[in-house]
């Protein structure tokens, strides 16, 4: 069993200021000894923080952090078998009145192709999608 970290948590750790570290053992005091891993969508959107970032100090806060980050976990690629299981759930969902976020489908239709859960503080988006397994930090 695995465990994606959504950009919600990784993000919330960059701005409080802690190290990677203590936010895998934050993850790991809650989610227990599961691996941890980015989605490959994830990665974008941290890196779509860097360069949106308003000062030089924080995007190259922000570029450590994610090189830290990298080195620590494995990032799980966006397949073939992710789209179209992400445009099953789209179509799902959508036919029954529910729009999720674009990158937040990709994620978690990435994580359910892997039987992984999902840690998020953004609950809301991520318990629309059936068969979903979250944590929250």
């Amino acid at each position: 069993m695995g465990l994606i970290l959504d950009s919600s948590i990784v993000i919330a750790a960059e701005r409080r200021g802690d190290t990677v570290a203590q936010l895998l053992r934050q993850v790991a005091s809650v989610a227990g000894d599961q691996q941890a891993a980015l989605s490959a969508v994830g990665l974008t959107e941290l890196v779509h923080a860097v360069y949106r970032a308003q000062t030089t100090a924080i995007r190259l806060r922000r570029e450590s952090f994610i090189a830290d980050l990298l080195t620590d976990l494995e990032v799980v690629p966006y397949t073939k078998a992710t789209a179209l299981l992400a445009g099953k759930l789209d179509g799902e969902q959508r036919a029954q009145g529910v729009t999720i976020p674009s990158m937040d489908l990709l994620i978690r239709a990435t994580a359910l192709e892997c039987g992984y859960s999902v840690a998020t503080t953004n609950v809301r988006h991520f318990q629309l999608i059936p068969g979903l397994k979250l944590v929250t930090l």
